[in-house]
């Protein structure tokens, strides 16, 4: 059976995946945006940085989506009335803060997804209460290795139903035309009060480089207007007339390290605006580099308020109207006859239910992931070949320069690509978008990521870890697992991956030799 996302993956695939859910769920505390003389990602960069200084390799946000480079963005800002601060990003306990390790401390889940993206849905859970973010850290840190972790539920934040289910909705009427439908429901006894705060933001990549032509929001009848130089023109259209609220994503550095910031409107501004009541936080000029439409909504007890908007590129017809809930309908549907496809004849209504979200969920964990590592070493001094003694880990995969969507285990644990985990889920993708499995396998064979000796990045903790060689077995039961799905054999890739792949079992013998406990 050919369905019309089938026809998509097939005739113009790359175009439809140009848009997707490629955003980081958390860039605070990673290794590439660790700048710090010991190697500590967790504290160098935290979760209470995050809102205030302006990352250098990526970005992250809630239930968001982003271009194929990550240089526009689009995510959910929440707040309540009560938290403490502006929830942009998913909070959760760092290494040394979790009694088993880091762990994200939300409920959200990816419900729904087309491989080129042409549908998806997300949920995300939001207390009515404060968010308990000192008590979930103290509560933790305080106990010990052999007790259960205490989460956001053991809390009581969700007694008696006091809470907000947020579902995001997205349908592309074209490749470069995004719907958007957020849907709040208040699932508790009393009206609730929510700030929803739809954000659009450029990824900054020009404070690192002054060759790079700084991309600008503008205010814009009732919409955002997007401009840059190689993305093009893209306007975020809101429906129901909100504030627009404008700053730059820049770093707060007055706030974070008492020395002047590089613009007067910083990344937190929205913050300030809203819970600080600092009315000069956001530009009065109504431009910057990051922009959202402010909702201040009242939702009744047991009711459901519904946003609008639509990301696309400049045109004369309304964004809104009869036309926007159908595009939503037929792409759904779509997305239906999809799935009844692949579901086995013999599958339970309840186990078609949990293969489609499975595979949402792996859909969903695409992330672009960029990262120079010959820059990066020379910002911390590192760089072997430049005779620099800077202490940094990878110094090794100075010839690396990852600038690619890679499926990643997860997005706020493991917001990095893991080969040996990467392998075992292109056999899962094979299902659903073979042409995405093969490329991502040859991914990790490409020159920018192989070591010359032959050995493929183990993860970006360790690049030169070693980890069980399953790159082999995973190509071939990928080609198999074509065969069997009456695919077309394309041994074209099967050549150029054993190519690559004898001098990964060259790196493998040699290694052996070397330590003989292999």
């Amino acid at each position: 059976m050919t369905t019309n996302e089938h026809k998509r993956l097939q005739e113009n695939g790359a175009s439809w995946k140009q848009w997707g859910p490629y955003l980081s769920e958390r860039q605070w505390g990673t290794v590439r945006e660790d700048y710090s003389s010991d190697g500590n990602a967790w504290d160098y960069f935290s979760h209470d940085h995050s809102r205030s200084r302006a990352y250098r390799w990526g970005e992250d946000g809630i239930a968001g989506i982003a271009d194929d480079k990550a240089r526009l963005c689009f995510a959910l800002a929440l707040w309540n009335g009560r938290d403490p601060i502006l929830k942009e990003r998913m909070f959760g306990l760092t290494n040394s803060e979790g009694n088993h390790g880091e762990d994200v401390k939300e409920y959200y889940y990816y419900l729904d997804s087309t491989p080129t993206h042409s549908y998806m849905k997300y949920l995300y859970k939001y207390p009515q209460a404060a968010f308990p973010y000192a008590d979930l850290v103290t509560t933790n840190r305080g106990r010990g290795r052999h007790e259960p972790e205490y989460e956001l539920i053991d809390t009581g934040v969700f007694d008696a139903d006091r809470y907000l289910d947020v579902f995001v909705e997205y349908a592309k009427a074209a490749p470069d035309d995004i719907l958007i439908r957020i849907s709040a429901a208040n699932r508790g006894p009393d009206a609730a009060v929510l700030h929803v705060l739809p954000t659009l933001w450029f990824r900054n990549t020009w404070q690192a480089d002054a060759a790079v032509q700084k991309p600008s929001l503008v205010a814009a009848a009732g919409a955002i207007a997007a401009s840059h130089a190689d993305l093009g023109e893209f306007v975020l259209h809101c429906d129901g007339a909100p504030m627009l609220l404008f700053t730059d994503n820049e770093t707060n550095n007055e706030r974070l390290f008492g020395t002047p910031s590089a613009s007067r409107h910083v990344k937190d501004a929205f913050h300030d605006y809203l819970i600080g009541g600092r009315r000069d936080a956001v530009n009065p000029d109504r431009r910057g580099t990051k922009a959202a439409a402010h909702y201040e909504l009242v939702v009744a007890a047991r009711a459901t308020a519904v946003i609008r908007l639509r990301l696309r590129a400049p045109a004369k017809d309304a964004p809104f109207g009869s036309g926007f809930d159908a595009v939503m309908t037929s792409r759904l549907a779509e997305a239906d006859a999809f799935y009844a496809a692949l579901t086995p004849p013999k599958a339970s209504a309840d186990e078609a239910r949990v293969m489609r979200q499975a595979f949402a969920g792996m859909l969903w964990t695409k992330q672009y992931y960029a990262f120079d590592a010959d820059r990066w070493l020379e910002e911390h001094n590192a760089h072997p070949m430049q005779r620099q003694h800077g202490r940094a880990r990878n110094r090794d995969w100075y010839h690396m320069v990852n600038d690619h969507v890679i499926s990643m285990p997860d997005k706020w644990e493991y917001p990095w690509y893991a080969a040996w985990d990467l392998a075992f889920h292109c056999i899962a993708l094979a299902a659903v978008d073979p042409k995405f499995a093969r490329d991502q396998l040859e991914l990790m064979l490409h020159e920018t990521y192989m070591h010359p000796s032959g050995q493929i990045p183990a993860y970006e903790w360790n690049f030169s870890d070693v980890n069980p060689p399953v790159h082999a077995w995973a190509t071939i039961f990928l080609h198999r697992a074509e065969q069997s799905m009456g695919g077309t054999e394309d041994l074209e890739f099967l050549k150029r991956s054993f190519l690559k792949l004898s001098l990964n079992f060259n790196w493998w013998v040699n290694r052996k030799d070397r330590s003989g406990n292999n």
